[in-house]
């Protein structure tokens, strides 16, 4: 049972209002200590976006947890968007308690001992295979009669080029296929979800819309909800907001009784802001010379590994190859755990580093916080908010204590 208000986490403690300074957000020399900074302008102008996309399609847009979480930025995004999607107990909670309002939750599979206080948090809720709704179904809406229950289904089309993010590869354990469905959905089944999307274009979401439809418009009169998941990227600079709009529109007109979700995540937090790091000393090895820096790629930037994808610093140009004997201003940025693939190169940079020097990490909001480990204990970065009237906020802090609570 969920007896508290509020939920405690051990990464988190409430803001502290008077911990602010003025700083200079093109070099960050004010900061010495590792940092994540979301900056609040940024982010109002991405939500801004968002919110006129839904206006004008008629759709409802939400924020995927799974990508963005800072709960103390909650207040900002509910000037313009009234729910979340949630894939697990937490961020079910988090929604409902946090957040103001119950989720739309999906995950791949709901246990015994969650699912009744999953559904007392959720609006929605999405099954992942039809054995989970059979068992559970009926359970989670006596936990909470007023819940929508959905199915996800798995279209076999996705243009995501990552296998590890490829949620319609070949043996996925997302969905159901449309071979898999009775004629008639079992009672009770409102809504279908349907993921198929990683930072992708609207072009991409014509493209898959079609296998969609192709494959389950056969079963739309029955449901009354269809969500299209995440992976739109419609505040990334040369994302075509208006073929969104209209596609969203044309299917609307194809299927009117339905309503229309879309859950981004990395949309809401595109570009929002750096990770600031500091250079703690300098190797060179076989003429390779690494900056080693008081922040890890494993630990606090896991989807640069992951990917892979080469992070963007700021003032710094992003090499193909190791080319450091010709130019001392070329060095390779290497974390500071016990990894040894915890690194990346190369970048050329303006001069010379020295021990000290910040190194600025573009865009590490989303996705990247939300990821983050202790591994090796190392220390976490601060979370700060740049305000729009420039003081930097910082909402937590990290120390012994937090990982010492991940070893309870």
């Amino acid at each position: 049972m969920i007896r508290d208000k509020k939920i405690t986490f051990a990464m988190i403690l409430m803001i502290n209002n008077d911990n602010m300074i003025t700083v200079d957000s093109t070099t960050f020399n004010e900061i010495s200590r590792p940092t994540y900074i979301l900056e609040e302008s940024r982010l109002r102008r991405n939500i801004q976006t968002i919110a006129s996309v839904a206006q004008r399609s008629g759709a409802e847009i939400i924020l995927a947890f799974k990508a963005f979480a800072l709960w103390k930025t909650f207040p900002i995004f509910r000037e313009y968007i009234g729910a979340t999607t949630a894939s697990s107990l937490s961020e079910a909670r988090l929604a409902f308690e946090e957040f103001g309002s119950p989720a739309h939750t999906y995950s791949p599979a709901y246990t015994d001992y969650e699912i009744d206080d999953i559904a007392r948090c959720s609006s929605h809720l999405t099954f992942n295979s039809l054995s989970q709704y059979s068992r559970l179904a009926s359970r989670a809406l006596s936990a909470n009669p007023n819940l929508s229950l959905g199915l996800r289904v798995n279209p076999e089309y996705s243009e995501v080029g990552t296998a590890l993010y490829n949620p319609c590869a070949p043996g996925t354990r997302f969905g159901v296929m449309s071979s898999q469905l009775p004629h008639q959905l079992p009672q009770g089944i409102s809504g279908f979800h349907c993921h198929c999307h990683c930072e992708s274009g609207a072009d991409v979401f014509v493209r898959t819309l079609s296998h969609i439809e192709e494959h389950f418009s056969p079963w739309f009169g029955q449901i009354k909800w269809i969500n299209f998941g995440g992976g739109h990227l419609m505040t990334r600079r040369d994302y075509d907001t208006d073929l969104l709009v209209r596609t969203l529109h044309s299917f609307h007109d194809r299927y009117p009784h339905l309503h229309i979700i879309l859950e981004p995540g990395s949309a809401f937090a595109w570009q929002t802001g750096p990770l600031v790091a500091q250079v703690v000393d300098i190797v060179e090895n076989r003429s390779i010379r690494t900056a080693i820096v008081n922040v890890s790629f494993t630990c606090h930037m896991p989807d640069c590994l992951e990917m892979p994808y080469q992070p963007a610093i700021r003032n710094a140009e992003s090499l193909q190859l190791d080319d450091h004997a010709a130019d001392p201003r070329v060095y390779r940025i290497g974390g500071n755990s016990c990894l040894s693939g915890d690194f990346m190169g190369s970048w050329r940079f303006p001069h010379p580093l020295q021990v000290g020097d910040n190194v600025i990490f573009e865009d590490m909001l989303h996705y990247t916080t939300v990821k983050t480990n202790l591994f090796n204990g190392i220390s976490h970065p601060s979370i700060a908010l740049l305000h729009t009237n420039g003081q930097l906020e910082t909402l937590r802090e990290y120390g012994y204590d937090d990982y010492r609570a991940r070893m309870d």
